[in-house]
């Protein structure tokens, strides 16, 4: 089942992307709706996977976290099953914010946050490279952010 996004949708959209944090109230009188339309509006986007629930989304930096990198884990594919215990295990680590299944002489892109290069390391060799099935990891820490940004929203 699927969402279509009509006008409205695509202005809600676009309001919450220069501010996520505007009451919903404050939408509905931009949008000239009640702000209960835009509340109901918003739950059916989360329903259907358009958005994300309104989430924070803290500084790495500021909890400590000086090492952002970015790691190709290639397993030895003996079966799905194996597939599906390495996602897991790396599932489990809380350092891993996100798991990427690729494309390529990789199985899976990780982004990883640790304390310094030292805690990558140990990550890296006691809770990755530790893993039986896998055979080779691939390892880019990030110097800098360039840019962030989300997909576009045409009106």
């Amino acid at each position: 089942m699927s969402y279509h996004l009509d006008g409205l949708d695509r202005k809600i959209l676009k309001i919450l992307e220069s501010d996520c944090r505007i009451p919903v109230s404050e939408i509905g009188r931009q949008c000239k709706v009640t702000g209960s339309a835009i509340h109901q509006r918003l739950q059916k986007m989360i329903e259907y996977q358009l958005i994300n629930h309104r989430t924070y989304q803290p500084y790495a930096k500021s909890l400590g976290y000086n090492t952002l990198a970015f790691v190709g884990v290639q397993i030895n594919l003996v079966e799905q099953r194996t597939h599906n215990q390495v996602y897991q295990h790396l599932q489990s680590i809380p350092e891993v914010v996100e798991l990427h299944n690729i494309t390529g002489k990789h199985s899976f892109l990780l982004k990883i946050y640790a304390k310094s290069n030292e805690d990558l390391k140990r990550l890296l060799v006691d809770k990755i490279q530790s893993i039986i099935e896998v055979v080779a990891t691939e390892t880019f820490i990030s110097l800098e952010e360039g840019f962030s940004r989300n997909i576009p929203i045409n009106i």
